[in-house]
C-alpha cells in the first residue's frame, strides 16, 4: 500500500475509534511496514487532522503506549455550530408554554448531536473519566456521542428502577424544572465504586437533575469532575452545582410576545 493510501486507512480507522489507544504494532502489522515508515504516517496524518481542525493524533510513549486519534473541533467550526443552534432554539414556534421549549427535534438530530458531542469531547478531553453518566431520557443520544467521542462507557440513571437492571440504588431529588420530589435509581451493576465520571444532560434550569446524579454517583464513591450540557438556563443565576459548561445559554422566553433569546457560551471559556 502507498503512502497516500496508508495515511488515509490510518486517518480512517482512528477517527472511527477516537480514544482508542492502538498498539504501534498494530498498524505495522496491518499495512507491513517498519516503525519509521509508521512514524511518517503518524506526522502526515497528524498534520492533516491539526489543518482542519478535527483535534489530533497523539503518540502515548511507555509499554502500554501506542497511538490515538484525540478528536476535536475549531474554534471557528464550534462558533459556527452554535449560531445555527441559537438560530433553530430562537423560533417562537418552540414555545410550548410554563418556560419550556420543544427541542427534541434537535436533541435526536444526529448530525446535531455529533457537532455537540464533538464540542464537548473538545471541553472534557484533557478530564480523566472512567464514564459518561446521563439520567433519561432526552439527554441520552447526547452522552453516548460524547462517549463515543471519549472511549469511555455510558451509564443511564433511569427516573424509575426497571427489573431488567437488577439490584438497584434510589435517591429522591428536587427537581427545580417541574418544581417537585423526584426519584432517580441506578443499577448497582452499573459502575464500579471509586471512580470518577462526567454528567452529559440536554438542558439544565437550576442544575436539580445533575445535583441528583452527582448524589446518586457518591453512594458509589464515584467522583464527578465535570457536568457538560446542550443548554443552561439563565435563570435561576445560583444553581446547585457549579461546575458545569454549557454550549448555549437560554437567556429569556418571553410567551407574550412570543420571543425566545438564547445565546452562545463565549469560545473563550474554552479555546
Amino acid at each position: 500500500m502507498k503512502k497516500n493510501k496508508r495515511v488515509a486507512a490510518l486517518l480512517t480507522e482512528l477517527s472511527l475509534n477516537p480514544n482508542k489507544i492502538y498498539p504501534s504494532r498494530y498498524f505495522c502489522e496491518k499495512f507491513d511496514i517498519a516503525k519509521s515508515s509508521l512514524s511518517e504516517d503518524i506526522k502526515a496524518a497528524d498534520e492533516i487532522t491539526r489543518e482542519l481542525g478535527h483535534g489530533f493524533i497523539e503518540t502515548i510513549p511507555g509499554v502500554g503506549g501506542g497511538i490515538r486519534m484525540r478528536p476535536g473541533i475549531s474554534s471557528e467550526e464550534a462558533s459556527a455550530f452554535q449560531e445555527q443552534m441559537c438560530n433553530k432554539l430562537m423560533d417562537p414556534s418552540r414555545i410550548l408554554g410554563g418556560g419550556f421549549l420543544y427541542t427534541s427535534d434537535i436533541m435526536f438530530d444526529s448530525h446535531m448531536i455529533r457537532d455537540m458531542a464533538l464540542i464537548l469531547a473538545h471541553y472534557f478531553r484533557d478530564t480523566e473519566a472512567d464514564y459518561v453518566v446521563t439520567v433519561e431520557t432526552k439527554g441520552i443520544p447526547l452522552a453516548e456521542m460524547t462517549a463515543l467521542m471519549l472511549n469511555v462507557p455510558m451509564v443511564v440513571v433511569r427516573r424509575e428502577p426497571k427489573y431488567s437492571e437488577g439490584s438497584t440504588v434510589s435517591i429522591n431529588y428536587f427537581s427545580g424544572s417541574y418544581e417537585r420530589i423526584q426519584k432517580m435509581s441506578i443499577s448497582k451493576r452499573a459502575v464500579n465504586n471509586g471512580a470518577s465520571a462526567i454528567i452529559i444532560d440536554d438542558f439544565m434550569r437550576g442544575g436539580g437533575s445533575l445535583k441528583g446524579l452527582t448524589e446518586i454517583l457518591s453512594e458509589f464513591n464515584i467522583t464527578v469532575n465535570g457536568a457538560g450540557v446542550a443548554m443552561a438556563s439563565r435563570e435561576p443565576e445560583k444553581k446547585k452545582i457549579s461546575n458545569y459548561f454549557p454550549i448555549v445559554y437560554l437567556d429569556n422566553i418571553d410567551e407574550e410576545n412570543k420571543t425566545i433569546k438564547v445565546s452562545p457560551n463565549s469560545i473563550d471559556n474554552w479555546y
